[in-house]
């Protein structure tokens, strides 16, 4: 199920960013799932619109632990901080929390500029489209991450459930709940 959530958050981010507009808060905390099985991102209060004069941002806003480097820095960034964001909540999901969470946040920040890319858990042990698809969310050089554009063609999401798998599995949830309280 997890290929189906950044499946589809990457087509929410393919629609913000043909808006030019960047979302600068990806975790799985903004991430909803509705009572039929749809996938929502939430919590735009960091957006960003970028303008021809203004194509680029410098503040550094976010949640820590899932910022990117040149965000961190302080230096100018655009749509490729939310494929970072991405990348990082692809980690969280896998392994339930994102990398330096038990960091103090300045020590955390402090190791995501100055590591780069994050040690990634039992990476020899990931399939290969996985690995491929979290090298390139998290290519430290924003200029070689890829678009949101490109990754939602990544043959890792090709892989993902059907929406209607994550539907069914709501509706199951749904009985359940009803099962217990009854």
């Amino acid at each position: 199920m997890f290929g189906l959530v950044r499946r589809e958050m990457l087509q929410a981010l393919v629609f913000l960013h043909e808006r030019n507009i960047i979302h600068r808060d990806i975790k799985s905390d903004n991430v909803l799932v509705g009572q039929n099985g749809e996938i929502k991102m939430t919590d735009f209060g960091f957006c960003a619109q970028l303008t021809p004069e203004k194509s680029q941002r410098q503040t550094m806003v976010g949640t820590p632990y899932w910022m990117a480097p040149e965000l961190i820095g302080r230096k100018d960034y655009g749509p490729e901080v939310d494929i970072w964001s991405l990348g990082i909540m692809a980690l969280e999901m896998k392994d339930g929390e994102p990398p330096y969470l038990h960091e103090d946040q300045v020590r955390a920040l402090y190791l995501i500029v100055t590591r780069g890319k994050p040690p990634i858990k039992n990476h020899d042990k990931l399939s290969p489209e996985f690995r491929d698809f979290l090298d390139r969310c998290l290519e430290v050089e924003k200029t070689k991450r890829a678009s949101a554009a490109v990754m939602i063609q990544h043959p890792f999401l090709n892989k993902a459930r059907p929406l209607v798998d994550l539907q069914r599995l709501v509706e199951e949830t749904k009985q359940a709940t009803k099962r217990l309280s009854d």
